[in-house]
């Protein structure tokens, strides 16, 4: 059984990575205000429970996320081995008056508007700020953020050449001399991978939301080559934005939005065959991407401590393998997709 605390090796980074951690996109206000003292101690928590994999981004709540993790994670500093810490850079931060902040989804964080730039110039700014904003002088991987047609929609080869010109050379260097250990992507769809991988040398990509027990789209080219190349993969956002947790539930959120009724309808069959071996659908949705010998982590978010303990137990849950055999020949996964066992 795999447990959370395991470590994987990260691609061919040399990190190694425990299978679970933590993501801090709701610890930026993510749709509420966070009060200090739970953030604290959902970030104390994932550290007590053996949790050493923290991924954070500038753009998580305008900095705030970036300062909780550091606040926890810098009482620490003995362990710095022992810990892996990722972010972003695509954006970095200038003052603003708190009556002109756009707050975004992310409804508290902090007065100061985002500025983005995949630029070379911009994009060590956005590291020297994340150095300081996180209070460590090493950070282990930094990820080019939303490089993606979700986010730029037609300017979107515009941002990836910027980003390939600018942002990877800025990293690429920083590499080279040391600063940080690895340099990724993380988006939310796996095309500007593909892309990504032909125009760098990546060591790791964060893919969130489209390798689950929804959408094995992955499984075609990206994964193969990861694999191939031995560049890692984390993953996130393993409920697709909610279905997956909740189940087929009305109102239930499939990437972001109400889920189509084909969506509600294959997730229902899900449910009944978890509910056939008694485990719960969450549970499968977590562990199903951890399967795919690509995959080094999953990395969810969490706003309290108990979540952090459900994301333990979800991940340590046992799963029978009659349960995923059983979903292939319901054709609810593909055949070709690698099952926990």
């Amino acid at each position: 059984m795999t447990r959370a605390t395991d470590k994987r090796p990260l691609g061919r980074t040399g990190l190694s990575v425990s299978v679970l951690g933590l993501g801090s996109a709701p610890l930026g206000d993510l749709y509420e205000v966070i009060p200090e003292a739970r953030a604290e101690a959902t970030v104390t928590a994932a550290w007590n429970q053996g949790v050493r994999l923290y991924d954070t981004a500038p753009l998580y709540g305008r900095g705030i996320a970036e300062h909780r993790f550091g606040h926890v994670l810098r009482q620490h500093w003995e362990h710095r081995d022992a810990f892996v810490l990722c972010t972003k850079v695509g954006r970095y931060l200038l003052p603003e008056h708190r009556s002109k902040v756009d707050r975004s989804v992310f409804q508290g964080g902090l007065d100061f508007k985002l500025v983005t730039d995949y630029g070379y110039d911009g994009t060590m700014r956005a590291y020297e700020q994340s150095i300081q904003r996180l209070g460590m002088n090493r950070i282990d991987v930094m990820h080019i953020h939303d490089v993606d047609v979700q986010t730029w929609h037609d300017d979107y080869p515009k941002r990836f050449k910027e980003a390939v010109a600018g942002a990877y050379k800025a990293l690429d260097e920083l590499r080279r001399a040391g600063d940080i250990k690895a340099v990724g992507v993380g988006v939310n769809e796996v095309q500007p991978l593909l892309d990504f991988a032909e125009a760098g040398d990546f060591d790791c990509f964060m893919l969130a939301g489209r390798y689950t027990l929804l959408e094995q789209g992955a499984l075609d080219k990206l994964l193969p080559l990861c694999e191939a190349r031995g560049i890692g993969i984390l993953t996130a956002g393993p409920f697709n934005s909610g279905i997956l947790a909740t189940g087929a539930v009305p109102g239930a959120k499939y990437n972001y939005k109400p889920a189509p009724q084909d969506v509600l309808d294959r997730v229902a069959k899900m449910e009944a065959v978890c509910k056939r071996h008694g485990v719960p659908l969450a549970a499968a949705a977590v562990q199903f991407p951890l399967a795919h010998p690509a995959v080094a982590a999953m990395i969810p978010g969490a706003v309290r401590p108990e979540e952090v303990e459900a994301n333990i137990r979800l991940i340590e849950t046992p799963i029978p393998a009659a349960l995923w055999q059983e979903l292939r020949q319901e054709k609810l996964i593909r055949e070709d997709a690698p099952i926990p066992h």
